[in-house]
Protein backbone atom coordinates (compact mmCIF):
# COMPACT_ATOMS: atom_id res chain seq x y z
CA UNK A 1 0.00 0.00 0.00
CA UNK A 2 1.27 3.07 -1.31
CA UNK A 3 0.23 6.52 -0.45
CA UNK A 4 -0.63 9.36 -3.16
CA UNK A 5 -0.12 13.14 -3.06
CA UNK A 6 -2.92 15.11 -5.14
CA UNK A 7 -2.98 18.45 -5.64
CA UNK A 8 -5.08 21.19 -7.41
CA UNK A 9 -4.24 23.11 -10.27
CA UNK A 10 -2.77 26.18 -8.52
CA UNK A 11 -0.50 24.60 -6.99
CA UNK A 12 3.35 25.57 -8.33
CA UNK A 13 5.69 22.49 -8.50
CA UNK A 14 9.19 22.09 -9.70
CA UNK A 15 8.73 20.66 -13.47
CA UNK A 16 10.67 17.14 -12.58
CA UNK A 17 8.25 16.74 -9.46
CA UNK A 18 5.31 17.14 -11.59
CA UNK A 19 5.24 13.71 -12.39
CA UNK A 20 4.88 12.20 -9.13
CA UNK A 21 1.49 14.30 -8.25
CA UNK A 22 -2.15 14.14 -9.65
CA UNK A 23 -3.43 17.13 -10.71
CA UNK A 24 -7.21 18.49 -10.16
CA UNK A 25 -7.65 21.25 -12.48
CA UNK A 26 -9.41 24.55 -11.91
CA UNK A 27 -11.39 26.68 -14.52
CA UNK A 28 -10.21 29.79 -15.84
CA UNK A 29 -12.87 31.97 -17.59
CA UNK A 30 -12.09 35.26 -20.30
CA UNK A 31 -15.54 36.37 -20.32
CA UNK A 32 -17.72 33.83 -21.53
CA UNK A 33 -14.60 31.45 -22.40
CA UNK A 34 -13.85 28.98 -20.56
CA UNK A 35 -10.46 26.90 -19.89
CA UNK A 36 -9.13 23.93 -18.08
CA UNK A 37 -6.33 25.42 -16.26
CA UNK A 38 -3.14 23.64 -17.44
CA UNK A 39 -5.09 21.34 -19.91
CA UNK A 40 -6.49 23.31 -22.21
CA UNK A 41 -4.46 26.22 -21.60
CA UNK A 42 -0.79 26.79 -20.16
CA UNK A 43 0.75 29.17 -18.45
CA UNK A 44 2.50 30.99 -21.20
CA UNK A 45 -1.17 31.14 -23.29
CA UNK A 46 -2.90 32.03 -20.05
CA UNK A 47 -0.13 35.76 -19.67
CA UNK A 48 -0.66 35.96 -23.31
CA UNK A 49 -4.42 36.42 -23.21
CA UNK A 50 -4.02 38.10 -19.43
CA UNK A 51 -1.73 41.21 -21.29
CA UNK A 52 -4.05 41.38 -24.26
CA UNK A 53 -7.84 41.40 -22.88
CA UNK A 54 -9.42 43.75 -21.50
CA UNK A 55 -11.59 41.70 -19.73
CA UNK A 56 -10.06 40.65 -16.16
CA UNK A 57 -10.19 37.12 -16.38
CA UNK A 58 -11.96 34.62 -13.62
CA UNK A 59 -11.20 31.07 -11.97
CA UNK A 60 -13.91 28.38 -10.88
CA UNK A 61 -13.11 26.08 -7.91
CA UNK A 62 -12.99 22.06 -8.58
CA UNK A 63 -15.59 20.38 -8.23
CA UNK A 64 -16.16 17.14 -5.96
CA UNK A 65 -16.90 15.12 -8.48
CA UNK A 66 -13.28 15.97 -10.28
CA UNK A 67 -12.18 15.33 -6.35
CA UNK A 68 -13.77 11.60 -6.18
CA UNK A 69 -12.51 10.00 -9.33
CA UNK A 70 -9.08 10.82 -8.28
CA UNK A 71 -9.91 9.44 -4.97
CA UNK A 72 -11.58 6.49 -5.87
CA UNK A 73 -8.94 5.59 -8.77
CA UNK A 74 -6.22 5.78 -5.55
CA UNK A 75 -8.19 3.95 -3.40
CA UNK A 76 -9.58 1.47 -5.10
CA UNK A 77 -5.71 0.38 -6.28
CA UNK A 78 -4.80 0.36 -2.81
CA UNK A 79 -3.24 3.23 -1.68
CA UNK A 80 -4.23 6.11 0.92
CA UNK A 81 -4.20 9.72 -0.58
CA UNK A 82 -3.24 13.02 0.77
CA UNK A 83 -4.83 15.81 -0.84
CA UNK A 84 -3.13 19.42 -0.85
CA UNK A 85 -5.88 22.30 -1.95
CA UNK A 86 -4.98 26.51 -2.08
CA UNK A 87 -6.21 28.29 0.76
CA UNK A 88 -9.91 27.53 1.31
CA UNK A 89 -10.09 31.80 1.93
CA UNK A 90 -9.02 31.92 -1.85
CA UNK A 91 -11.83 29.29 -3.54
CA UNK A 92 -14.22 26.76 -2.71
CA UNK A 93 -11.79 23.88 -4.11
CA UNK A 94 -10.70 22.52 -0.38
CA UNK A 95 -14.42 22.12 0.51
CA UNK A 96 -15.19 20.04 -2.56
CA UNK A 97 -11.86 18.15 -1.75
CA UNK A 98 -13.74 17.41 1.58
CA UNK A 99 -16.99 16.86 0.69
CA UNK A 100 -15.72 14.15 -2.14
CA UNK A 101 -13.06 12.86 0.72
CA UNK A 102 -16.20 12.17 3.12
CA UNK A 103 -16.93 8.65 1.03
CA UNK A 104 -12.90 7.73 1.89
CA UNK A 105 -13.00 7.57 5.92
CA UNK A 106 -9.68 6.93 6.80
CA UNK A 107 -7.90 6.71 3.29
CA UNK A 108 -8.07 10.35 2.12
CA UNK A 109 -6.44 13.23 4.50
CA UNK A 110 -7.16 16.47 3.19
CA UNK A 111 -5.11 19.62 3.76
CA UNK A 112 -5.67 22.64 3.22
CA UNK A 113 -2.96 24.56 2.80
CA UNK A 114 -3.37 27.88 3.65
CA UNK A 115 -1.43 29.06 0.83
CA UNK A 116 -1.09 29.62 -3.19
CA UNK A 117 0.92 29.03 -5.79
CA UNK A 118 4.89 28.32 -5.06
CA UNK A 119 3.40 28.77 -0.89
CA UNK A 120 1.23 25.54 -1.54
CA UNK A 121 4.84 23.93 -4.11
CA UNK A 122 6.97 23.34 -1.56
CA UNK A 123 4.21 21.95 1.61
CA UNK A 124 3.48 19.56 -1.72
CA UNK A 125 7.26 19.18 -2.31
CA UNK A 126 7.41 18.50 1.44
CA UNK A 127 5.26 15.58 1.40
CA UNK A 128 6.65 14.23 -1.00
CA UNK A 129 9.95 14.28 0.65
CA UNK A 130 8.36 12.32 3.65
CA UNK A 131 6.47 9.55 1.68
CA UNK A 132 10.32 8.89 -0.09
CA UNK A 133 11.22 8.92 2.97
CA UNK A 134 8.44 5.78 3.62
CA UNK A 135 8.90 6.37 7.73
CA UNK A 136 5.59 7.87 8.55
CA UNK A 137 1.80 6.94 7.61
CA UNK A 138 -0.35 9.39 5.72
CA UNK A 139 -2.57 10.08 9.37
CA UNK A 140 1.25 10.86 10.02
CA UNK A 141 2.26 12.93 7.00
CA UNK A 142 -1.07 14.92 7.20
CA UNK A 143 -0.64 15.90 11.01
CA UNK A 144 2.89 17.02 10.08
CA UNK A 145 1.78 19.30 6.78
CA UNK A 146 -0.47 21.14 9.04
CA UNK A 147 2.19 22.00 11.48
CA UNK A 148 4.76 22.89 9.01
CA UNK A 149 1.74 24.56 7.08
CA UNK A 150 2.29 27.52 9.87
CA UNK A 151 5.81 28.22 9.02
CA UNK A 152 5.94 28.47 5.16
CA UNK A 153 6.23 32.83 3.98
CA UNK A 154 5.86 33.89 0.96
CA UNK A 155 6.86 37.65 -0.16
CA UNK A 156 6.40 39.02 -3.83
CA UNK A 157 6.76 41.88 -5.47
CA UNK A 158 4.71 43.34 -8.19
CA UNK A 159 5.67 45.24 -10.73
CA UNK A 160 2.44 46.59 -11.15
CA UNK A 161 -0.83 47.87 -9.39
CA UNK A 162 -3.25 47.30 -12.62
CA UNK A 163 -4.27 44.31 -12.02
CA UNK A 164 -5.35 44.66 -8.43
CA UNK A 165 -6.71 47.52 -9.48
CA UNK A 166 -8.72 45.57 -11.89
CA UNK A 167 -9.70 43.04 -9.40
CA UNK A 168 -11.31 45.44 -7.17
CA UNK A 169 -8.45 45.10 -4.36
CA UNK A 170 -7.62 48.58 -4.73
CA UNK A 171 -8.88 51.68 -5.76
CA UNK A 172 -8.02 53.56 -9.22
CA UNK A 173 -6.92 56.79 -7.08
CA UNK A 174 -4.30 54.30 -5.41
CA UNK A 175 -3.22 53.16 -8.49
CA UNK A 176 -2.90 55.73 -10.86
CA UNK A 177 -0.84 57.38 -7.83
CA UNK A 178 1.58 54.19 -7.76
CA UNK A 179 2.09 54.77 -11.19
CA UNK A 180 3.75 57.89 -11.41
CA UNK A 181 5.53 57.35 -8.57
CA UNK A 182 6.61 53.97 -9.79
CA UNK A 183 5.49 52.49 -6.58
CA UNK A 184 6.28 48.66 -6.19
CA UNK A 185 4.47 46.57 -3.67
CA UNK A 186 5.53 43.97 -1.89
CA UNK A 187 2.82 41.63 -0.60
CA UNK A 188 3.10 38.61 1.70
CA UNK A 189 0.22 35.54 2.49
CA UNK A 190 -0.91 35.69 6.37
CA UNK A 191 -3.43 32.81 7.31
CA UNK A 192 -4.38 32.15 3.59
CA UNK A 193 -4.84 36.11 2.82
CA UNK A 194 -2.80 37.94 0.43
CA UNK A 195 -1.67 41.36 2.74
CA UNK A 196 0.69 44.54 1.52
CA UNK A 197 3.56 44.16 3.41
CA UNK A 198 5.38 47.45 1.87
CA UNK A 199 5.72 49.61 -1.22
CA UNK A 200 8.79 50.77 -2.42
CA UNK A 201 9.90 53.03 -5.33
CA UNK A 202 11.91 51.11 -8.28
CA UNK A 203 12.87 47.67 -8.41
CA UNK A 204 16.11 47.76 -6.51
CA UNK A 205 14.22 49.11 -3.47
CA UNK A 206 11.72 46.43 -3.96
CA UNK A 207 14.45 44.14 -4.06
CA UNK A 208 16.11 44.87 -0.69
CA UNK A 209 12.34 45.06 0.73
CA UNK A 210 12.01 41.65 -0.23
CA UNK A 211 15.04 40.80 1.49
CA UNK A 212 14.04 42.59 5.06
CA UNK A 213 11.03 41.02 4.49
CA UNK A 214 12.67 37.29 4.69
CA UNK A 215 15.44 38.57 7.38
CA UNK A 216 11.74 39.81 9.75
CA UNK A 217 10.38 36.22 9.21
CA UNK A 218 13.50 34.65 10.72
CA UNK A 219 15.71 33.90 7.82
CA UNK A 220 14.65 30.60 5.88
CA UNK A 221 15.31 27.11 7.05
CA UNK A 222 17.30 25.93 3.81
CA UNK A 223 17.00 22.25 5.10
CA UNK A 224 13.45 22.29 3.58
CA UNK A 225 12.15 22.94 -0.05
CA UNK A 226 12.34 26.83 -1.38
CA UNK A 227 11.12 27.82 -4.34
CA UNK A 228 10.88 31.33 -6.28
CA UNK A 229 8.63 32.09 -9.11
CA UNK A 230 7.83 35.10 -11.45
CA UNK A 231 4.61 35.76 -13.46
CA UNK A 232 4.09 36.70 -17.23
CA UNK A 233 6.54 35.81 -20.42
CA UNK A 234 9.51 36.73 -19.14
CA UNK A 235 11.80 35.30 -16.01
CA UNK A 236 14.02 38.39 -16.71
CA UNK A 237 13.01 40.11 -13.39
CA UNK A 238 13.74 36.83 -10.91
CA UNK A 239 17.01 36.40 -12.43
CA UNK A 240 17.80 40.30 -11.67
CA UNK A 241 16.41 39.82 -8.50
CA UNK A 242 18.30 36.64 -7.80
CA UNK A 243 21.37 38.87 -8.59
CA UNK A 244 20.67 41.04 -5.75
CA UNK A 245 20.02 39.25 -3.20
CA UNK A 246 22.81 36.85 -3.58
CA UNK A 247 24.02 37.34 0.24
CA UNK A 248 20.50 35.51 1.11
CA UNK A 249 21.53 32.40 -0.91
CA UNK A 250 24.89 32.01 -1.15
CA UNK A 251 26.62 28.87 0.80
CA UNK A 252 23.22 27.37 1.37
CA UNK A 253 22.16 26.37 -2.26
CA UNK A 254 24.31 25.75 -5.46
CA UNK A 255 20.91 26.62 -7.53
CA UNK A 256 17.93 28.24 -7.20
CA UNK A 257 14.68 26.50 -8.72
CA UNK A 258 12.40 28.61 -9.79
CA UNK A 259 9.01 28.64 -12.18
CA UNK A 260 6.13 30.51 -13.35
CA UNK A 261 3.22 31.00 -10.96
CA UNK A 262 -0.36 30.23 -12.34
CA UNK A 263 -3.37 31.72 -13.05
CA UNK A 264 -4.99 32.59 -9.73
CA UNK A 265 -2.10 34.47 -8.59
CA UNK A 266 -1.39 35.38 -11.78
CA UNK A 267 -4.77 36.89 -12.33
CA UNK A 268 -4.09 39.75 -9.52
CA UNK A 269 -0.34 40.59 -9.80
CA UNK A 270 -0.05 40.88 -12.89
CA UNK A 271 2.87 39.78 -15.10
CA UNK A 272 6.40 40.95 -14.10
CA UNK A 273 5.48 40.08 -10.32
CA UNK A 274 8.89 38.19 -8.50
CA UNK A 275 8.33 36.27 -5.63
CA UNK A 276 9.98 33.52 -2.79
CA UNK A 277 8.02 30.85 -0.61
CA UNK A 278 10.03 29.19 2.18
CA UNK A 279 10.02 27.93 5.26
CA UNK A 280 10.87 30.02 8.49
CA UNK A 281 13.51 28.92 10.58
Amino acid sequence: MGIKIIVDSTADIKKELQKKVTVVPLTVNFGDKEYIDGVTIGRREFYEKLIESDVMPTTSQATPDSFMRCFEAAVTGGDEVICITLSQKLSGTYQSATIAASEFKNKVFVVDSESVAIGMGILVELALRLVEEGRLSAKEIYEKLLTERENICIVAMLDTLEYLKRGGRISKTVAFAGGLLSIKPVIGFIKGEIVILGKARGSKHANNLLAEEIEKKGGIDFSKPLLLGYTGLSDALLIKYIEDSAHIWEGHRERLDYTVIGSVVGTHAGPGAVAAAFFKK
